[in-house]
């Protein structure tokens, strides 16, 4: 009898730990969690309903939408349709779930790519993305998913090419209507699909020969489609003869080099030109400059004063015109001080010049607007609203003066510069780990959000958003500064010039709601210097287009700075940081998300980057909890057994 009891109990004891040592880890539940806190953006996880918390297990408190295997122990299945998730789809978490078979997201408003990290879920068979607002390029490691049978994408706005799928032996379905897909139709293995459908796209080229199994139905909308059981004929190639090509060829490099030739030539008589008058100009230049703004590497002339003081060419300013806010380092400041104070050009832009100016002991900056076509009263609400809106991380204007020529502003001086000079140090020996990039680009994002959501109203953005208006506090800490000092005009001529959905007759409303998507286009940039490491002087357009053709060519490591990868920067978490800078510069402005969003999205980012030394050790806590616990339960089964064979 005492053989078989404690054959029972050893048995009893093997099975227990047979469930516990087979369940989802902890590190996987985790995983989850944060896949669901993005893809919801937060808003999902405090709905007691869902159960996706840590305090609980997703096979045996059934997770809403999740199913697993017989033996409760793996999730084999997540099906979230029509959920509202409008967050982004983050693959590397999700696919730790090594045992995921079917993920479902359909009809929800989830943004974004589709990452590449999707190719983790090696058992992955069906994939469900039908109605979202997923944009940008397939991933091409979607051809890594050897067991995926069923890929429907259809009702997003995917663009860029269909990557090869021909490795996929066994895909049964491949629906991706009613997107913005490119190029031509890759080949498939037709004889094993039975749906497939890529209608209402920008797809070019011949339909490929697939042997009688689908109808034009898969293939309408497409116009430059062509072929198959479409009406429209494919044109017949009429290559040129070789000799003919060859001598076209020797005639297009001949015509090249005498172009060139011309161009050098016409350069050097110009060159020469400018030479000359330059030179006739420095000659006939007056000595007496006493009414303008001296540069800032020009030496002093003693008893010279005037020469490096900030005059007007308006004689009768009055100081009556200069409004003091509240600040106490403008308690005794006096316009008359301020214009004779030694200035220091520091900066000059298509908007007017920077100074330094030291006025008793206290250095402040002066930055001078010319060609602002504002009323006074205007210019004096304006002041005064954005004054209003007090941010620690927007730098506030200490005083203000507007004429019918020019307008002045005043600032408190920033001592450690902006971030475009602290990018372009990092380009040498000192380090901008990555910490602070992420750092920054939180506060940055946090503060222009404030600011939007506070003057939206106002149709006040910032208007010149860039790295060198970004400073430096004493603390190292971000401060926006000339916020909404770009002139309505050059304003509204800069949004046309750059958005062609602009037309002539539109309002300045909707131009200024067109520059708050500036805004974000040139935070997208920001993002972008901080995570490439290139400061860029002008609006970024060259920089945007180099990381677009980069990750399009899917060599998106290539982008990150060097500096980052050596000091061991989280791949993973510069990629998520990537993907927001990328909707940010999306091409079209009504696609671009509102900066609320996007800072709630980079804050996570952020929380995720603090938090991962602590959740290391966290982990290392709960495996010792559990030893301890397993070491407990098997010493109380010990002296159950000793206590048994005594009696």
């Amino acid at each position: 009898m005492i053989p078989v009891t404690r054959w029972i109990i050893l048995s009893i004891i093997f099975q227990m730990l047979l469930v516990f040592a087979g369940s989802e880890t902890l590190q996987v539940r985790q995983a989850l969690v944060k896949f669901m806190n993005k893809i919801s953006l937060g808003n999902i996880s405090k709905d007691v309903n869902f159960g996706w918390n840590l305090s609980s297990d997703p096979c045996t408190n059934k997770w809403e939408g999740i199913t697993c295997d017989s033996g409760m122990q793996h999730v084999k299945n997540i099906v979230l349709d029509q959920k509202n998730l409008n967050g982004i789809l983050d693959a590397a978490y999700v696919c730790q779930a090594s045992s995921l078979a079917v993920l479902s997201l359909n009809e929800n408003e989830i943004i974004g790519t589709l990452p590449q990290e999707i190719s983790n879920c090696r058992r992955l068979t069906h994939l469900y993305l039908r109605g979202n607002k997923f944009s940008s390029n397939f991933p091409s490691s979607l051809s890594r998913l050897n067991n995926l049978k069923r890929l429907v994408v259809s009702d997003n706005a995917f663009s860029g090419k269909i990557p090869d799928m021909s490795r996929i032996s066994g895909l049964l379905t491949f629906l991706a209507e009613r997107n913005q897909l490119t190029g031509q139709i890759p080949e498939f293995d037709f004889s094993n699909l039975v749906e497939f459908n890529v209608s209402y796209n920008n797809l070019t080229g011949p339909v490929p020969d697939f042997k009688g199994h689908f109808s034009s139905s898969s293939f309408l909308g497409n116009p430059g489609l062509c072929g198959g059981p479409l009406s429209s004929t494919c044109p017949p190639e009429s290559p040129h003869p070789p000799q003919v090509a060859k001598k076209k060829k020797i005639s297009f490099f001949i015509y090249l080099g005498s172009a060139i030739l011309g161009l050098i030539i016409t350069l050097l008589l110009v060159w020469k030109l400018f030479k000359c008058i330059r030179k006739k100009k420095s000659k006939s230049a007056p000595k007496d400059q006493n009414k303008t703004i001296s540069s800032a590497g020009e030496s002093k002339t003693p008893g010279n004063r005037s020469e490096y003081s900030i005059t007007s060419p308006e004689n009768s300013m009055v100081s009556a015109s200069f409004e003091i806010l509240s600040s106490p380092l403008a308690n005794k400041l006096r316009f008359e001080d301020l214009l004779r104070a030694p200035a220091e050009l520091i900066g000059k832009g298509k908007h007017g010049s920077v100074y330094k100016v030291k006025v008793d002991g206290v250095i402040l900056v002066v930055k001078r607007i010319r060609g602002w076509n504002i009323s006074k009263d205007d210019f004096k609400m304006r002041m005064q609203r954005i004054h209003r809106m007090k941010n620690p991380h927007v730098l506030p204007v200490v005083a203000f003066y507007s004429s019918k020529q020019e307008k002045l502003t005043v600032y408190k001086y920033q001592q450690n510069g902006s971030l475009f000079k602290l990018l372009d140090s990092s380009q040498g020996n000192q380090l901008f780990d990555w910490a602070s990039r992420l750092g920054i680009a939180a506060t940055v994002a946090e503060a222009l959000a404030f600011m939007h959501e506070c003057l939206q109203n106002d149709d006040i953005p910032h208007g010149n958003l860039k790295s060198a208006n970004i400073l430096l506090n004493d603390d190292m800490e971000a401060c926006i500064s000339e916020y909404g000092l770009m002139p309505n005009n050059q304003d509204q001529s800069f949004i046309a010039q750059n958005d062609h959905s602009i037309r002539d007759d539109d309002s300045v409303a909707i131009c200024a709601r067109k520059a708050f998507k500036m805004d974000i286009y040139s935070f997208g940039v920001i993002l972008l210097e901080l995570l490439t490491g290139k400061p860029v002087q002008a609006n970024g357009y060259d920089l945007a287009r180099w990381v677009n053709s980069v990750v399009r060519e899917e060599w998106t490591g290539e982008v990150f700075d060097k500096a980052l990868i050596t000091d061991g920067a989280n791949e993973e978490r510069m990629i998520n940081l990537l993907q927001v800078a990328l909707k940010c510069i999306n091409a079209a402005p009504d696609a671009r998300p509102n900066m609320k969003e996007v800072a709630f999205i980079i804050s996570s980012i952020k929380e995720d980057e603090e938090k991962s030394m602590s959740i290391v050790s966290s982990e290392d806590d709960s495996i010792e909890l559990i030893n301890d616990k397993v070491n407990e339960f098997n010493l109380e089964i010990l002296c159950f057994e000793n206590s048994h064979l005594l009696l």
